[in-house]
């Protein structure tokens, strides 16, 4: 079957268009995947689904039909993955310091994202010139884990497919469904992980909040530095947890209005080796964590904590 049905249910505009079921978008989906659409077919696919936007529904069968084909790993307990798919262009991007700062107290980090990006400074590049390790398989990433080390991993690695369907962007100059799906992504067989997902405009926040409410996610939601799944080292942006889709008051965090009364000290160029000494001094103590990342570590580790109290409790019962 082609996807074109399903391009004219999604093609009639912002007003006009139908959303899919979950099934319909799974087919979809894997068809373009699997590269049975032709060219012309997935790139009206995605500037459709641009003008649409995803549904809850869609968002669900387009996550299946990926995490169908992707690199399965395997934690020996719960993990963190915060999906990196937008880099830098006017601030630093701290997603390397989140994850050290997680990895410093024991907790497993998976990060991933593009291996690069002409246009942006990407995690990718942070990590190589930290010296962090780059998994090319499941056995990498745990081995970097039993090494108390946050591990980086190439969307081409973890879903090739995925990774082609991201690449329309440099075609069309516009981001899809994928890149949407690529910030859900969570490779970890069993759900035994907590995913920081971010988003940049409010809308987005409301339907990825709905998606994760349905989808009885263990995530934490925010609007992310230019599209990172780390907080705003100016100022604190409002943190949801989520816990098997609950939205819990008590673990999440307000934001904070305007910027804070004591800015961070932060590098004046942004290139991926300025980034890595500055990470290196925050690190190593000679420079104070930005506040702002410290909370938003310390969320993280509240929600993590209390996601694998919850699991054992239910063991037991």
């Amino acid at each position: 079957m082609s996807i074109a049905p399903y391009i004219k249910e999604i093609g009639r505009g912002k007003e006009g268009a139908r959303s899919l079921t979950a099934e319909q978008a799974h087919d979809l989906m894997s068809q373009v995947l699997d590269g049975r659409a032709s060219h012309l077919e997935v790139g009206a696919f995605t500037m459709a689904m641009r003008i649409k936007g995803e549904s809850a529904d869609e968002l669900s069968g387009f996550l299946a039909a990926v995490h169908e084909r992707c690199l399965p790993v395997s934690p020996d307990g719960a993990a963190v993955i915060l999906p990196s798919y937008n880099g830098a262009r006017k601030l630093p991007n701290l997603t390397a310091l989140l994850a050290l700062l997680l990895a410093q107290e024991g907790v497993p980090v998976l990060v991933h994202g593009p291996s690069s990006d002409p246009t942006r400074v990407t995690t990718g590049s942070i990590f190589h010139d930290l010296g962090l390790p780059t998994a090319r398989d499941a056995q990498d990433v745990r081995n970097a884990w039993a090494r108390r080390e946050p591990v980086f991993m190439s969307i081409e690695t973890l879903c090739p497919s995925l990774a082609r369907l991201l690449d329309v962007r440099w075609v069309t100059g516009l981001r899809n469904p994928g890149h949407t799906v690529a910030k859900l992504l969570d490779p970890t067989v069993g759900s035994r992980s907590l995913r920081v997902v971010n988003h940049t405009h409010p809308e987005y926040g409301a339907s990825l909040a709905t998606f994760l409410q349905r989808s009885h996610a263990n995530a934490i939601l925010l609007r992310g530095t230019e599209g990172e799944p780390v907080a705003d080292p100016r100022r604190l942006p409002r943190m949801d947890v989520f816990l098997q889709g609950e939205l819990r008051a008590d673990l999440s965090i307000a934001a904070q209005e305007g910027v804070l009364t004591e800015l961070p000290v932060l590098p004046r160029t942004f290139d991926a080796a300025t980034t890595a000494v500055y990470i290196q001094s925050v690190v190593s103590g000679e420079k104070p964590a930005p506040g702002p990342l410290s909370r938003q570590a310390d969320c993280i580790r509240s929600a993590l904590q209390t996601f694998v109290k919850g699991d054992a409790q239910e063991l037991i019962a």
